[in-house]
């Protein structure tokens, strides 16, 4: 019966999993007209935009009906208590890069947030540290070769991870080794901490996505604009010099 049920879930998986590759490879077959003014900061549009409808196809038939399910399902106070869980965790990485890129207050905090919440506020569950004021600094390695002055490279969309550039793809993968929940050996219980994070945050950001649907007429540019105004903000600290505009040939 067991070797039953391990053939039935891994045909499944083989199913969406050869379907996810047919919507991909549709999206960027689709995506491979070329663009007639492409943007500097984004010469694989083409590719990027093929990616960009693949990722908002798989949002659309998975990920938001899940998350829509969650949000209205999972008492508020449950859904609060997964966020903050998940965001101590993130805390903690947040305090290493943040130390490298030396910043002395945003340490001192991240610091001081993972201590506080982990300790009264039961693991994470509660988020004491913002009660106390303790400001919240985000931060992960693409923003630390940033700081160091690493140039974000060309802008680009992953597959499901979504908006991105070459400096933030490289950082990906030290990142991902950092995270707490991926030292965790027994698979499954790994896979579950994974997809309930994915699930939070696509919950939290439910109400941005309506605003963007209702708002933007190219969801792709709206998408890339804020994407790198965002990390480039947070590179330099909220002033970031202006950018150089490209040469102009005689």
């Amino acid at each position: 019966m067991k070797a039953l049920e391990n053939t039935t879930t891994s045909a499944s998986c083989h199913r969406f999993t050869s379907m996810a590759a047919l919507l991909l490879l549709s999206a960027l077959v689709q995506g491979c007209a070329s663009v007639p003014y492409p943007d500097r900061r984004d010469p694989l549009e083409s590719m990027n935009r093929g990616i960009f409808e693949f990722n908002v196809a798989l949002d659309r038939a998975v990920v938001k009906p899940v998350a829509t399910v969650y949000h209205d399902a999972a008492p508020k106070l449950v859904r609060k208590g997964v966020n903050n869980f998940f965001n101590n965790l993130e805390d903690m990485w947040s305090a290493v890069n943040n130390a490298l890129q030396l910043r002395g207050q945003d340490t001192s905090d991240s610091v001081g947030r993972v201590l506080v919440n982990t300790t009264i506020g039961l693991l994470g569950l509660m988020d004491v540290a913002s009660d106390l004021n303790i400001e919240r600094h985000t931060s992960n390695f693409g923003l630390t070769l940033g700081r160091w002055g690493v140039k974000p490279g060309p802008y680009l969309v992953l597959p499901v991870l979504g908006p991105s550039t070459l400096r933030d793809s490289a950082a990906l993968p030290v990142d991902w080794a950092a995270k707490p929940t991926n030292a965790i050996e027994d698979v499954p219980t790994r896979n579950g901490f994974t997809l309930v994070e994915l699930v939070d945050k696509r919950s939290n950001l439910l109400s941005a996505g309506n605003l963007v649907e209702g708002a933007a007429l190219d969801k792709y540019s709206f998408t890339r604009e804020a994407y790198l105004q965002r990390r480039r903000n947070q590179v330099y600290d909220g002033n970031p010099p202006e950018e150089e505009e490209p040469a102009v040939e005689p």
